[in-house]
């Protein structure tokens, strides 16, 4: 049974889908151990502590610097024996000291199918105004290993959503979190976890 830390900066509606599918055995091979947020007073930590998980705030203020906090971050997750780290909406870029400690370990889920709508200054709202600005009639979302690039690291799932006449940001946000990022983020956890996937 792998250890899982998450890492998040908001609501936690992908935290909550991990717990979730932990709860109903999807996620069988691993057991969330810790729920880290870089801002304090997000309902994320409210989800994990409902849930019984140890929930952390480490603040990129309170360690003054960004190699600080990665060194803080990067400590917290060894200190719990974290295995695999999970982002669900982390909003802050990972040094090269957690990249290397956690290399082929850490995955996220970005709200769009990579290669389209990805890299820097691509999240939240600013992906799905892209798509709807760009016109594409298929958008998605896509479970990756994080390295060095932003939305760079290898593909694990994708799974595709369709835009619809009249979609606005919001409205396409939502659809693609609950047919999409919501079944395969979970489905990627147990594939890296159960060592389908390397």
């Amino acid at each position: 049974m792998l250890k899982i830390g998450v890492l998040v900066s908001g609501g936690g509606t992908n935290l909550q889908a991990l717990i979730d599918a932990e709860k109903n055995g999807m996620i069988k091979s691993g057991t969330i151990v810790t729920v880290v947020s870089n801002k304090p007073d997000v309902y994320a930590l409210e989800r994990a502590k409902k849930a019984g998980i140890d929930a952390h705030v480490i603040t990129r203020k309170e360690c003054g610097s960004k190699e600080a906090f990665d060194q803080a971050l990067c400590a917290y997750m060894q200190e719990k024996g974290v295995d695999i780290v999970v982002l669900a909406g982390f909003l802050a870029i990972l040094g090269e000291n957690f990249l290397s400690v956690y290399k082929n370990k850490i995955i996220n889920v970005h709200p769009s199918l990579i290669p389209s709508f990805c890299g820097d200054g691509f999240y939240g709202l600013k992906v799905h105004q892209a798509a709807l600005d760009y016109g594409v009639k298929v958008t998605g979302a896509t479970v990756h290993f994080v390295n060095e690039i932003t939305d760079g690291g290898k593909i694990i799932l994708q799974k595709a959503v369709s835009i619809q006449d009249g979609d606005t940001p919001e409205s396409l946000q939502k659809r693609v979190m609950e047919e999409a990022e919501w079944k395969i983020l979970p489905q990627a956890v147990e594939l890296v976890c159960s060592g389908k996937v390397k």
